[in-house]
């Protein structure tokens, strides 16, 4: 059974940085289609970071120039390097595998598999 787990949020001021980390058990990292997503309060869960097979990224604009997505094969581990975060980086934030190709990457319905979230909080 694939399981996903989340770690490395908390709360950070305005400008600080942040690595999170996505364990993954029966499911290899490397070589696979991931994401990073998240969900603040009231919004929808949107993708930030997509992470194709072959290691290239995409970045969704608003994260663009300041957040890394990458991969790990030995840890068999998702990270997500986030510098200069500004309040509105504040969110649950998700790893996703398993893509879905009826779906664009940035889209909750485009990934099976989820994790339980780690939060994120960023003061002004």
């Amino acid at each position: 059974q694939v399981r996903l787990v989340e770690s490395g949020g908390g709360s950070v001021q305005a400008g600080g940085s942040l690595r999170l980390s996505c364990a993954a058990s029966a499911y290899t990292v490397s070589h696979n289609y991931m994401a990073w997503f998240r969900q603040a309060p009231g919004k929808e869960r949107e993708g930030v970071a997509y992470i194709r097979a072959d290691g290239t990224t995409t970045y969704a604009d608003s994260v663009k120039g300041r957040f890394t997505a990458s991969q790990d094969s030995t840890e068999n581990t998702l990270y997500l390097q986030m510098s200069n975060l500004k309040p509105e980086d504040s969110a649950m934030y998700y790893c996703a595998a398993e893509r879905k190709w009826d779906y664009n990457w940035f889209q909750y319905l485009g990934f099976s598999y989820w994790g339980e979230g780690t939060q994120v909080t960023v003061s002004s």
